[in-house]
């Protein structure tokens, strides 16, 4: 089955909390916190492999959660940092973030990578909020949390060569006869319904990697007939064959076709219209007298398209120098990465904790996960915790905000569960 879509969600793991430890030891009566930080979380990557085709897998499986960071102890012992979870993609798929639908990595080469989530940090043990005038801090940091998002796998392909045009005008039969693919040929439209891979090799010629694309027709840039699911597929491809039936053994005209074809290639992208095109007429052997093919060449000429080839892919007529055609273009033209305009470029935001302050009367209300993350962190019921508590509020900006907002002594500030009177 071939698969060249997903969504999944992928979530990193969680750092460990930092401990809250005190030294006890005989004959050592004061000895000191020794609270060691949690371990970091584990990262999620996703990494490419060139033994993957689809993304059949992700069918099945749609949720990666990496390891969490383990706590820290006493001793000063850190925490164990979470196992790095690490997911398999086939080499040419675009990783797109599902909310923005903006990319975020192009893996089109053998082992490119790219962290998809990053592993939240581990939180600083009480050993580390020692000083020389808080000598027994009696809290800790509590671990970072990690990321989590719903992500979109597209697979484009990777082939030098696509070949294209309405169905059944012997494209599959081309692409077997150059190469030991072996997709469904039959006498009837859309016999080819996924696309299949063929590696050229023709003595004298460098190989190349060919794609037969499933039959695209008119509106198929609209969504019409199967061309639209998979006009991707041709985007990083170099060079274009265009497949003509030149009989017209199907009541069409085969200039016709060639513009329908290419009309929606211009509409699916403009790109992929301007991409270098071989037009092959095939079928040439049930075709009745050579004036036919020499009335549509001449045509093509006029157009601009120089490169026309009467072929047959069943008794192989022209087909060699089809190709070495195409390896001479290939030659060429250089191997280029997709392009990523700006636009749909994913940038991730830096990872802060935020706070807001709303008032309700003579209260002044915090919140936000600044405000989560500082009461995880401290015990307000103890003195040297609940300075350092006022400490970080003042060093944050919140004291200065809410100086600003016009607070009056004894009015209140509170924060989640806990609430206290504010004095200047």
């Amino acid at each position: 089955m071939f698969i060249d879509t997903a969504k999944v969600f992928i979530k990193s793991g969680k750092g460990g909390n930092g401990s809250v430890s005190f030294r006890r030891e005989k004959y050592v009566p004061l000895g000191g916190p020794d609270g060691g930080d949690g371990g970091n979380g584990g990262s999620v990557t996703i990494i490419t492999d060139v033994n993957m085709t689809t993304l059949l897998d992700f069918t099945y499986n749609r949720k990666f959660v990496a390891e969490n960071g383990t706590g820290g102890s006493g001793s000063k012992c850190y925490g164990k940092e979470g196992e790095n979870l690490f997911i398999k993609v086939p080499v040419g798929t675009i990783i797109r973030d599902a909310e923005s639908n903006k990319i975020m990595a192009d893996l089109s080469h053998k082992d490119d990578k790219i962290v998809i989530a990053r592993g939240g940090k581990g939180g600083k043990g009480n050993v580390k909020f020692c000083t020389s005038t808080r000598q027994a801090p009696n809290f800790a940091e509590p671990g970072m949390p990690g990321e989590e998002r719903w992500i979109s796998l597209e697979l484009k392909l990777l082939a030098d060569v696509g070949l294209v045009g309405f169905p059944n005008v012997g494209k599959s039969t081309l692409l077997s006869v150059v190469s030991k693919a072996t997709p469904k040929i039959a006498n009837y439209h859309f016999t080819t319904i996924k696309p299949n891979l063929g590696v050229v090799s023709l003595p004298g010629i460098p190989g190349f990697v060919m794609a037969d694309i499933p039959g695209i027709i008119e509106g198929a840039a609209e969504g019409v007939g199967l061309g639209i699911q998979f006009l991707r597929h041709i985007e990083r491809t170099r060079l274009l064959i265009h497949v003509i039936d030149i009989s017209g053994s199907e009541g069409r005209d085969p200039l016709d076709d060639f513009e329908k074809i290419n009309e929606e290639l211009k509409k699916y992208s403009v790109k992929l219209w301007d991409r270098p095109q071989i037009i092959a007429a095939n079928k040439s052997d049930i075709c009745y007298g050579d004036d036919v093919f020499e009335s549509f060449k001449a045509k093509l000429n006029e157009m601009g398209y120089k490169h026309v080839f009467k072929i047959s892919a069943a008794t192989r007529q022209g087909v060699d120098d089809l190709l070495k055609e195409a390896a001479r273009q290939l030659s060429n033209i250089p191997i280029a990465d997709l392009e990523i305009s700006q636009d749909d470029k994913f940038v991730e935001e830096e990872r802060r904790f935020t706070y807001n302050i709303i008032k309700e009367g003579n209260v002044y209300i915090v919140e936000g996960t600044f405000v989560d993350r500082l009461l995880d962190s401290v015990n307000v019921n103890n003195p040297e915790s609940l300075m350092y508590f006022h400490k970080v509020l003042k060093n944050k900006g919140v004291i200065a905000e809410l100086i600003s907002m016009g607070i009056q002594d004894n009015d209140f500030v509170r924060l989640n569960n806990f609430e206290f009177e504010f004095l200047v």
